[in-house]
């Protein structure tokens, strides 16, 4: 049976309160160890580190809300958490208790102002997904059409700014931020924007009336419609548009020229919304994507949209070209003018731009396709992670970059998954060049 919710700020504020000293403490008695020279070795302070990870993931399982919302983000960001704590946060992208179904009746009759049975033929109890600020359920309009709802939870939305807060302190007094203070200031200043965007469901149907309109012309690109009668700020009614989950999409059902093709369409359609339509999706996760038979590509989740800055986009598409043509002044002058470098900081050395260029390059160096189930990228950052601390003063990747870099990370994992291979050199530097000539004619 799902726990009765903490939906009050101050039974939050408790809650995160709890976590907060206990991780505070766990890190001063570390500290204290240290002073007295008793320092840890690398496997105690792993396990110390595994030890409050697990607290930190469970607290922000229960809670959810932004604090769940962070902690998925996190796990996704090399540079913000230890690794330890990454891993443990992985679980917070796959698994999301639901809230009992009765809080989920009260919310709906509360945003719609009438009784259940008056809105809907039949709302299914059992929820369809749940994710870190809402649920969606299955449902029947009157008119006999098959619809989901999607349901935020009650009191994550007033209590998103006191969350953020708290969960910054519990990161920071146990000295689990990597990143620099104004790195992180900025992220959280990002996420917490994102968040009140995520929060407000009448943003998010225009959101998806801006996707559907930018992918209007691809019939292989599928978007839910949104039924405006029975949508609110936090509740949100689609039409119901399915596909299979990507566990669902095994040999018997898909031949390897579909997953392929399924690739491209990611790969694609990923690539439309970073150079043409300068805005992209930026909760890439497989549980927000579902596949057809027929190749088609089906989109959910728009509540976390990023609009990218034109010249941001071009300097991603500079230092890409660089990259590629391992011309890497050129790639630390592009780097400086998307932010991501410090320009004040000793010119990095070229065998360190060459050794992350060849690792991240890899399924684009030939024209031959490249086997994502075998790719080992992954292993090969994590390998080479510890290089980071060696230049750590030297980059600042601004927002648009994380989410970049988030959205990407997104679309590799999937394809991995899928076991896709296919070759993608070509394309990319369709949309490179094609870039260069769009702001070549927006500039002139």
């Amino acid at each position: 049976m799902a726990k009765k919710p903490v939906t009050s700020r101050s039974g939050r504020f408790f809650k995160l309160a709890g976590m907060t000293a206990s991780v505070a403490g766990q890190y001063a008695g570390q500290r204290a160890r240290r002073l007295v020279g008793r320092p840890q070795d690398e496997a105690a302070k792993s396990e110390n580190y595994t030890r409050m990870a697990g607290q930190i993931a469970d607290t922000l399982g229960e809670l959810k809300g932004a604090v769940m919302k962070v902690g998925q983000i996190a796990s996704q960001t090399q540079d913000f958490l230890p690794k330890e704590f990454s891993d443990a946060l992985q679980k917070l992208q796959k698994e999301a208790p639901p809230m009992p179904f009765e809080v989920i009746v009260g919310q709906i009759e509360e945003e719609l102002g009438k009784p259940l049975g008056e809105s809907f033929e039949y709302l299914q109890e059992q929820p369809y997904a749940a994710a870190s600020i809402g649920q969606v359920h299955r449902a029947r309009l009157h008119t006999g059409q098959d619809v989901i709802v999607k349901v935020q939870y009650p009191g994550v939305d007033k209590s998103c700014d006191s969350d953020l807060r708290q969960l910054r302190t519990a990161l920071r007094l146990g000295g689990l931020l990597k990143m620099p203070k104004e790195s992180v200031d900025q992220l959280f200043g990002e996420i917490r924007e994102r968040l009140h965007e995520e929060l407000d469901y009448e943003n998010e149907a225009r959101n998806i009336v801006l996707f559907r309109d930018f992918h209007a012309d691809d019939p292989y690109v599928v978007i839910p419609d949104v039924i405006a009668s029975h949508s609110t700020r936090r509740v949100l009614t689609m039409e119901l548009v399915e596909g299979d989950h990507i566990s669902e999409v095994t040999a018997e059902a898909y031949d390897q020229a579909t997953v392929n093709a399924i690739g491209h369409r990611i790969f694609t359609t990923m690539a439309d919304q970073l150079f043409r339509f300068q805005c992209i999706h930026g909760d890439p996760h497989a549980g927000n994507f579902a596949f057809r038979p027929d190749g088609s590509l089906v989109m959910y989740d728009f509540g976390c949209v990023k609009k990218l800055k034109p010249g941001i986009v071009d300097a991603y598409r500079k230092a890409l070209m660089a990259a590629l043509d391992e011309d890497y002044e050129a790639l630390d002058k592009h780097l400086i003018d998307l932010g991501a470098r410090v320009e004040s900081k000793p010119a990095i050395e070229e065998a360190y731009y060459a050794m992350w260029r060849d690792i991240l390059i890899t399924p684009f160096v030939t024209d031959q396709p490249y086997d994502f189930m075998a790719s080992d990228i992954h292993k090969d950052v994590a390998a080479k992670t510890p290089t980071v601390f060696k230049y750590l003063d030297s980059f600042k990747p601004p927002v648009e970059s994380i989410f970049i870099d988030r959205m990407i990370a997104g679309h590799y994992w999937m394809m991995k998954r899928l076991g896709v291979q296919a070759a993608f050199r070509d394309e990319l530097v369709q949309y490179l060049g094609e870039s260069h000539r769009t702001s070549q004619n927006q500039s002139g």
